[in-house]
């Protein structure tokens, strides 16, 4: 433990300013991440465990589009593109088969999906550790607020998750479409008998979701290493994040990947052997005090 560290880190603004910055990126990302795991399980009733693998392929697609491009527009883009679609072809030829199944025969294929990516990603890009780099085109010098230093890239990666996390709020709560997913979560019965096509209203909320997974991945690719079976440890933390916030609750997800964001950026300093086990012992309080979550509705 490394406690007198944190502590002069809290009473620090300089120190304050760049862990939170860091904080507040690591959070941001893994919102993206969560976000689309809750919503597929808030309105396909889907504990989809191959969430992370798309994560790994949007961080693949991108690495391949910047190759060929040098543009991280672009390859945000492909990562998000690719990921979505490669998540509605298997939503379509296998997850659409499950849906109301009982959880180990989702786990069952959803682990065969990891499998697959996992060693199509080996035969295509090889084993080995691959990494993008940060662009040229975002290669500036750090802002310096307060005596705190906020690296350039990670001020675009808040920007970039805000901004999608701010349309996904807006598309679920202010749009048609968010209406008739709301609905569908709720009685997929009634929104099928008042003539909404609501197979197409399941592949498209999957494909938003993995489309999500897919920008977290692009976004990282450039300060985290790129491998087969990296969508693994994201996969655990976005379970965490869907448990302290909330089955299906989007708000519920961002409050708590900002949580697990702030323990991951500070916990480095304070308990760097820690870190891990404090995530589990905060999902562990919020089961206790509030089993629903922070945004989940309590059970009558």
């Amino acid at each position: 433990m490394e406690l007198t560290e944190l502590a002069e880190c809290v009473t620090s603004l300089s120190c304050l300013v760049t862990q939170s910055a860091a904080g507040l990126t690591i959070g941001m990302l893994l919102f993206l991440v969560a976000s689309g795991l809750t919503l597929i399980f808030g309105v396909l009733g889907l504990v989809n465990f191959a969430h992370g693998s798309f994560y790994m392929m949007g961080a693949y697609f991108a690495l391949a589009a910047y190759g060929v491009t040098e543009s991280f527009a672009v390859a945000v883009l492909a990562g998000i593109v690719g990921a979505a679609l490669l998540g509605l072809v298997f939503e379509r030829f296998l997850l659409s088969r499950i849906y109301g199944q009982d959880v180990l025969m989702q786990l069952l294929v959803c682990y065969g999906i990891i499998l697959i990516l996992d060693d199509a990603v080996k035969i295509i890009w090889g084993a080995d550790f691959r990494s993008m780099g940060v662009p040229d085109s975002l290669r500036h010098p750090p802002f310096i607020i307060a005596g705190g230093v906020v690296p350039y890239f990670y001020a675009i990666l808040f920007a970039i998750t805000a901004v999608i996390a701010a349309v996904l709020a807006f598309g679920m709560g202010r749009t048609r479409f968010g209406r008739i997913v709301r609905a569908a979560a709720i009685n997929p019965g009634m929104v099928g008998a008042l003539g909404i096509n609501t197979t197409l209203v399941y592949a498209s909320v999957f494909a938003i979701g993995a489309g999500l997974a897919g920008a977290a991945g692009a976004l990282s690719a450039p300060i985290r290493s790129v491998v087969a079976g990296a969508g693994v440890s994201i996969l655990i933390e976005s379970f965490i994040v869907t448990v302290i916030g909330g089955m299906g609750s989007i708000g519920g997800a961002l409050a708590a990947s900002l949580i697990l964001g702030f323990t991951r950026s500070f916990g480095s300093i304070g308990f760097p052997l820690f870190v891990e086990g404090a995530m589990f012992i905060i999902m562990a309080l919020v089961l206790i005090l509030r089993p629903s979550g922070l945004g989940g509705r309590r059970g009558s």
